[in-house]
């Protein structure tokens, strides 16, 4: 009864009639998870958001920090991290936190960082430099550390942001997720313990800084290779985005500028996946 009554007041959003503001649906959050969950029942292993045997997703997990607190009023401490969303081998503990730890023989770990306007938060109280690119590649590095995996067991290792295309065409997260950029920020946050987190640096950090791969992808990308696959779930999914765009725009700015949705992709843009499913 409760979960009826929860879908007709989401599907009261779409109509127009909600309760509550639409942004409550209609955002990063979920365009993440449902692009997420249709690659996850799709299969294929050829594209950065498609899960790997025996890999699963999760959307808003705690990543562990190489810089808790060590005690109480640590002035160089900082909380978890929440991921939008992970890819891959991994468990998730107690719901009520949702802390990840990395599975003993993972061969995928993919974070993914989802954004309509916004840009890349930036840094921690105690670190205003460390912003949300260099914590998050941080995160990953530590999350390998307490699994002790190195990052050449593994076989896909990356950080994705998710943006509209126009986003990424006037170049707001280039600068962020710049590799050097990244590795700069973090050796900073290192510097401010004295040597004490040296060789988590050296041994953790720098192994998966250099196996890492860090990009951003397009929401009308992505959009385009389920349409490859399934012409009826990509124009469902590119009116969801549609949506998200009209209730996340600022007041001051006009309509985002977006290409024409394909009604024919071309194959050679667009990889192969296999589809197991309808939508």
């Amino acid at each position: 009864m409760i979960v009826e009554r929860i879908k007709a007041m989401l599907e009261a959003c779409e109509a127009g009639t909600a309760a509550f503001p639409p942004t409550e649906l209609f955002n990063e959050d979920w365009l993440l998870r449902i692009i997420l969950d249709w690659f996850a029942r799709h299969g294929g292993d050829r594209y950065p958001l498609a899960p790997m045997p025996g890999a699963r997703w999760f959307s808003q997990a705690w990543l562990p920090s190489a810089f808790l607190s060590r005690y109480r009023g640590d002035r160089l401490a900082e909380a978890r991290t929440h991921a939008d969303g992970v890819l891959g081998h991994f468990l998730i503990g107690d719901p009520g936190t949702a802390a990840l730890s990395l599975m003993p023989e993972a061969r995928q770990f993919v974070v993914l960082e989802a954004k309509l306007f916004a840009r890349l938060s930036a840094g921690v109280r105690n670190a205003p430099y460390y912003d949300q690119a260099a914590r998050s590649v941080a995160c990953i590095a530590e999350t390998l550390h307490r699994a002790d995996r190195a990052p050449a067991e593994m076989d896909e290792l990356s950080f994705l942001v998710l943006a509209p295309q126009a986003r990424l065409d006037d170049g707001i997260f280039e600068w962020e997720i710049a590799p050097e950029a990244i590795r700069r920020k973090v050796r900073r946050r290192v510097e401010d313990y004295a040597g004490e987190r040296d060789p988590w640096f050296r041994n953790w950090f720098e192994p998966t800084w250099r196996r890492l791969e860090v990009r951003s992808l397009s929401w009308e990308e992505i959009i385009e290779v389920i349409a490859f696959h399934s012409l009826e779930d990509g124009h469902i999914i590119d009116s969801f985005y549609g949506q998200c765009l009209r209730f996340n725009r600022p007041q001051s700015r006009g309509p985002l500028p977006r290409a024409p949705f394909p009604v024919r992709p071309r194959a050679e843009s667009c990889p192969i996946l296999p589809v197991s499913a309808p939508m």
